[in-house]
């Protein structure tokens, strides 16, 4: 089943020296959320953006700011990144991250802020079905994590299909959002196989009309304009 298509503008291709001005772009140009990839250099090699960004970004939207952090031990970073303004933090599944999955999550939700857990290209659904009740957002890696302007890895579309129908046999409603070389391309097939949000970076901020960019993902996904 489609479903209508959520646009989660990324930050990690835009110009961030016209940082202000790049956000407000993007919300006005139809956008629904702003993604922030927090890098440590640890979990992934590159270093990307902190609180200071995140604070930043809450400044200049009213849209939901989406926080995906690709971070060892998360959890002496939440308080910091819900103080900033974070509306969603997502944390990686993987023990590399974090091996207090369950605890970290149930944390981000006494904070007041909505959980995600994220899952890799090669990490199976089986380590995330224990928590699913836990979470509003799962997102789905569609290319490895770590760099910006990587090619959408086709072989995890049946992962996205078995995820949705996990969650709907349970009765459970997150969002699964997906990232990593998204496009107007992509929309049709992730929406197909269950998504409902997409991360897209250079499919909006490397074009020259935001608006049409995200106009076009929606179109492709057969969602409303």
């Amino acid at each position: 089943m489609t479903r209508s298509l959520l646009i989660a503008a990324s930050l990690l291709a835009a110009d961030i020296g016209q940082l202000d001005v790049e956000v407000r772009a993007v919300d006005r140009a139809g956008a629904d959320w702003i993604h922030v990839d927090v890098m440590d250099g640890r979990f992934v090699p590159e270093i990307s953006f902190g609180p200071s960004v995140v604070r930043a970004v809450r400044k200049s939207t009213t849209l939901p700011v989406n926080v995906h952090l690709m971070i060892v031990e998360p959890e002496r970073s939440l308080a910091a990144y819900a103080d900033a303004g974070a509306d969603h933090l997502l944390v990686q599944a993987e023990p590399g991250s974090t091996v207090h999955l369950h605890r970290v999550l149930s944390v981000i939700r006494e904070l007041g802020k909505r959980p995600g857990v994220v899952i890799d290209p090669a990490t199976p659904i089986a380590w995330i079905t224990e928590v699913l009740h836990l979470v509003d957002i799962v997102l789905v890696m569609t290319v490895n994590p770590g760099f910006g302007g990587q090619a959408f890895l086709p072989e995890v579309l049946p992962k996205i299909a078995a995820l949705r129908e996990h969650c709907d046999a349970r009765g459970l409603t997150p969002h699964i959002e997906v990232d990593g070389g998204e496009d107007a391309a992509t929309a049709q097939r992730v929406t197909e196989a269950g998504a409902d949000v997409m991360v897209a970076g250079n499919a909006v901020f490397g074009r020259p009309d935001y608006a049409a960019a995200i106009a076009a993902i929606r179109a492709n996904a057969g969602s409303p304009i």
